[in-house]
């Protein structure tokens, strides 16, 4: 029982930042569900082409590439907790009508002892949160696109149960000539229509978010910037139980450090690396520092923030994995299998 209970706080600490833990509803919102994501750190923006999973992350990539394009994602966890997604992208009959996707989420804290007030079993309950959603995108001309998603939110939590609904709405600029991608992104702007607990209703994670994209005209190279959380200036930690000290030799008063200007802006970027070496290997490498000072161990912070990945993209089906590392105690490997149906027509 406590071992499920610390990897199902691992699993979500990824979406939770440590200043504003507990205050928004559905935090499983913001785990990462694919790999190609992961191996990024997170809200990988910027990718386009006929990965399905792309027009999730970000509905103004949807394009005509992901007709028929469907995707298994699962994370590798212990201890009966995990997670994943499926999802399916379709184009609508014209071309210049745009293109779909659906997809279920869901994370599962596998079997729980249930126990009365003094300690007696009573059993066992499974625990389950799912998401189900649909996206939509069309191109209003070469260069500029538009998408939008909405979901219904659920979480089963022994008895108590939440109900909620949310969208997500994109705008991207893409010009391939000049290897430049710069995408807008409002996501989890909804409400919660039924809390777990009567009269504790709680307001979404909602998040805005840009991101800028350059691909090296002569090298292998995608650099990405992504700037999160900008609805929130100051997204530092202060822990509050610290106090300000007295110096021995002065007497004088010193404060609490508090983050500057620039530890402020730092910690809304995450620097993401694609390298497609050939057409069928691809390597991805992240950091995020608002994960690296949320979450590190104080005397081992090791390498949290980093994430990687390699994508071995084949002609009927593309295999990725992403790894991502919270901290010496917490780490998170996703799997991902994805294809499109057309393509194993004879």
């Amino acid at each position: 029982m406590k071992i499920k209970l610390l990897l199902a706080s691992i699993l979500l600490s990824g979406s939770l930042d440590a200043q504003t833990g507990g205050v928004n509803a559905f935090p499983f919102l913001d785990l990462m569900y694919n790999a190609h994501d992961a191996s990024l750190g997170g809200d990988f923006l910027t990718g386009y082409g006929d990965d399905v999973n792309l027009g999730v992350l970000n509905p103004s990539m949807l394009n005509s590439k992901m007709h028929k394009g469907v995707s298994v994602n699962q994370s590798l966890q212990t201890g009966g907790v995990n997670y994943g997604m499926f999802s399916y992208g379709f184009g609508l009959k014209k071309p210049d009508n745009g293109t779909m996707v659906g997809y279920v989420k869901y994370v599962s804290y596998g079997k729980m002892d249930r126990t009365s007030i003094n300690g007696i079993s009573e059993g066992t309950f499974s625990p389950i949160e799912m998401i189900a959603g649909a996206g939509y995108g069309q191109a209003l001309n070469p260069r500029i696109s538009v998408g939008v998603k909405a979901n219904i939110i659920y979480s089963q939590l022994e008895t108590y149960s939440a109900l909620g609904g949310s969208i997500d709405l994109a705008g991207t600029y893409k010009n391939e000539e000049k290897g430049v991608v710069v995408t807008a992104n409002v996501k989890n702007f909804g409400y919660q229509f039924k809390s777990h607990t009567s009269g504790n209703r709680k307001a979404l994670p909602v998040e805005f978010q840009l991101a800028g994209a350059y691909k090296l005209k002569h090298a292998p190279f995608r650099l990405t910037l992504l700037a999160h959380h900008l609805n929130d200036w100051d997204i530092t930690y202060n822990d509050p139980n610290l106090q300000p000290t007295i110096d021995p030799l002065s007497g004088d008063s010193i404060p609490v450090p508090r983050a500057g200007f620039f530890e402020k802006v730092g910690q809304h970027l995450t620097y993401q690396l694609e390298m497609d070496f050939t057409k069928v290997v691809h390597f991805r490498l992240a950091f995020d520092y608002h994960r690296r000072k949320q979450l590190a161990l104080a005397a081992r912070p090791g390498a949290a923030g980093l994430s990687f990945g390699l994508g071995l993209h084949f002609s009927k089906f593309k295999l990725d994995y992403g790894f991502v590392i919270y901290s010496q105690a917490g780490f998170n490997n996703i799997l991902t299998l994805s294809s499109n149906l057309s393509s194993w027509r004879n």
